[in-house]
């Protein structure tokens, strides 16, 4: 792979965060290296045993811990609860206003070189992306959205519970049903990506019967 190929523009990061946005993939020492030449906002993602001195030697410095949760049909929990359902046709504002505050275990919030609000708007751009591809599924608890789960291809890949329904035991019965939804339209396996950090997520694919694979560090580096 040529160095040109292995050090990727992020477009989509790039609008949000207000600088130009790279990430580098496969990344050494060489690689590292190249990136400092040119300005911007750099992402490399390294197995977390691998030896990361020479990404420190470099000036990035560590971000997050991602996890795979997965699980296939016969693994899969099931809850149900007769005011829990789910519909293909929500409005965006609503699931909108949700996502502007509930990714703050997300690695650009996290990130002390990245303003919060831009972060936010990261996330929602990603959002309003999904929603017009119609891959967000609104949440509905007695009728009223409670959230939402954006997926493609089996992975879930953006999702959140409204602030006024966390801490209710409800996200089990919305993802059981979602994943039963999804295995139907012939799924064979489920997917997403999570933060270590976020033990609230990673007690919900517990309690569904997902296991965990493919530890991922991130690494951020800033240079202007």
């Amino acid at each position: 792979m040529s160095e040109a190929n292995r050090i990727r523009p992020v477009p989509w990061d790039s609008a949000a965060l207000g600088v130009d946005c790279y990430e580098i993939v496969a990344p050494d020492a060489h690689s590292v290296q190249t990136a400092l030449d040119r300005p911007g906002h750099y992402t490399a993602k390294v197995e977390p045993l691998a030896d990361k001195r020479y990404l420190h030697d470099a000036g990035f410095y560590y971000c997050d811990t991602l996890i795979e949760p997965w699980c296939t049909p016969d693994k899969l929990a099931r809850f149900d609860h007769p005011e829990v359902s789910f519909s293909a046709q929500v409005a965006l504002e609503p699931v909108a206003a949700i996502c502007r505050s509930a990714f703050l275990h997300g690695r650009f919030h996290r990130d002390f070189n990245i303003d919060p609000k831009r972060a936010d708007l990261r996330y929602e751009n990603w959002l309003r992306q999904l929603h017009g591809e119609g891959r967000v599924l609104g949440l509905l608890f007695k009728g009223e959205v409670a959230g939402f789960i954006a997926h493609s291809n089996g992975s879930l890949i953006l999702h959140a519970m409204g602030e006024a329904h966390r801490g209710r035991g409800l996200a089990k019965y919305f993802w059981s049903a979602v994943c039963r939804h999804l295995f139907e339209q012939g799924q064979t396996e489920i997917r997403s990506s999570i933060s270590f950090t976020n033990i609230a997520v990673i007690n919900l694919y517990s309690s569904l019967g997902f296991r965990f694979r493919k530890p991922v560090d991130i690494y951020h580096r800033v240079v202007a």
